[in-house]
């Protein structure tokens, strides 16, 4: 792909995590050659709007015109650039023609989904072509699932090289965010669950486990994720669950497959949020767990549905503000157990808000990475542990403001 005309293509950078992307790319790389780019949306006087926004070093910055649904001009974007990132989703509703573009044309892909039915069907219809092709299709490049990917990843590689093993099981632990939730993550969460109404296989598919790994390897020893209140004897801590964790534990089975299964088929992953000690600890973890339960539940029915969109939940394409995400942050916690029994727990942070600033750096990262990096994996449907691995840790260290660390 060296004589593609870009190495990325920004596709949805008129929206808000768009603009953030396109921001991020034009003060970390510049507008000239040091990395080829353009912006691409459905409307050229936006993305004209944009680019004057961006500011006199964007002046030259290419514009291509791609609506989601002209598979044409899908396939024009794609054949021109190495990597096609993109933010516009719901991507179930928007994002299947471009990845089969992006597949046709052998053009390497990352987006921000967090749909688990969508990437099992993305997984089910373009893998095998994907292999054929060379495109590398990589979903979950934001604060789903990066940090947990990426996270489980890095503890694996310092067990296996401080301990010889590979941690036989690992638990990660919100400790603290700051930041509001993603006006996109709230439009994707409403058109899943509306999918699941009207489609009992896809209720089935959420419900799995291993929904994502390859075909006749969706079994394993983990259950659902958590959905009460717990108290965890190995951080001696309350915990509550974790509304991400149904794509991202998700994504890390899948990783542990697509390499082979490195951990053992027999490795168990999980989730939660944790929430204190003693009985404030617990109120807090009930709490939120009820507060996560109702939102389901009126996201579930059409006219609470309707009053949280218009008065509660942001709208897609809504965002903080620029001090709200450089005063965000995110601290996780992993702890690993090997087979000996020891333990080890690493910290994962972030320094700004997780569903924007973050997400954002990490996106673009994604893109970079694929574009110029090279090349561990064939082509198809990947992971971003799977895709990119040690490079795509260094990037997130040395320029998205991501921590990585052992701590015990």
């Amino acid at each position: 792909m060296n004589d593609r005309e870009f190495d990325v293509v920004v596709y949805g950078a008129t929206g808000f995590t768009g603009q953030l992307v396109a921001e991020y790319l034009l003060g970390q790389y510049g507008s000239d050659d040091n990395l080829r780019w353009a912006i691409a949306g459905r409307s050229e006087e936006k993305l004209r709007r944009t680019r004057r926004e961006l500011g006199p070093a964007a002046e030259r910055l290419p514009i291509i015109v791609a609506d989601s649904s002209d598979t044409d001009a899908l396939g024009e974007l794609a054949s021109r650039t190495k990597v096609v990132l993109t933010t516009v989703g719901p991507y179930a509703l928007y994002g299947s023609n471009l990845v089969a573009a992006c597949v046709d044309n052998a053009t390497d892909y990352c987006d921000l989904a967090g749909e688990t039915q969508w990437i099992r069907k993305m997984i089910d219809t373009h893998h095998e072509r994907a292999q054929e092709t060379g495109a590398r299709i990589v979903h979950c490049c934001g604060f789903d699932s990066i940090p947990m990917d990426i996270g489980v990843y890095f503890l694996q590689q310092e067990a296996k090289a401080r301990h010889g093993a590979y941690c036989e099981s690992i638990a990660l632990y919100v400790k603290a965010t700051k930041g509001s939730m993603s006006g996109g993550t709230m439009a994707s969460m409403s058109n899943i669950i509306q999918e699941a109404k009207r489609d009992r296989s896809i209720a089935r598919i959420l419900a799995d486990p291993y929904a994502l790994n390859p075909p006749g390897e969706r079994q394993g020893p983990d259950g659902g994720d958590q959905q009460d209140v717990r108290f965890d004897e190995d951080v001696k801590s309350w915990t509550a669950p974790f509304v991400m964790a149904g794509i991202n534990t998700r994504i890390v089975r899948r990783s542990n497959a697509l390499a082979g299964y490195p951990y053992g088929r027999g490795f168990r992953y999980r989730e939660a949020t944790l929430t204190g000690p003693g009985t404030g600890g617990r109120i807090k973890g009930a709490m939120l767990a009820a507060t996560l339960g109702a939102l389901v539940l009126g996201i579930s029915a059409k006219p609470t549905r309707a009053l949280l969109q218009k008065f509660i939940l942001p709208e897609p394409g809504e965002g903080p503000s620029r001090e709200q995400q450089q005063s965000g942050f995110f601290s996780l916690m992993q702890v690993g157990k090997l087979p000996d029994g020891t333990i080890m727990r690493t910290r994962i942070a972030g320094d700004r808000d997780p569903g924007y600033g973050s997400t954002s750096k990490m996106l673009s990262e994604s893109a970079v990475c694929l574009a110029r990096d090279k090349r561990t994996t064939d082509g198809g449907v990947w992971t971003p542990a799977s895709a990119m691995g040690a490079p795509l840790l260094e990037r997130l260290r040395s320029n998205a403001g991501l921590t990585f660390e052992v701590v015990s």
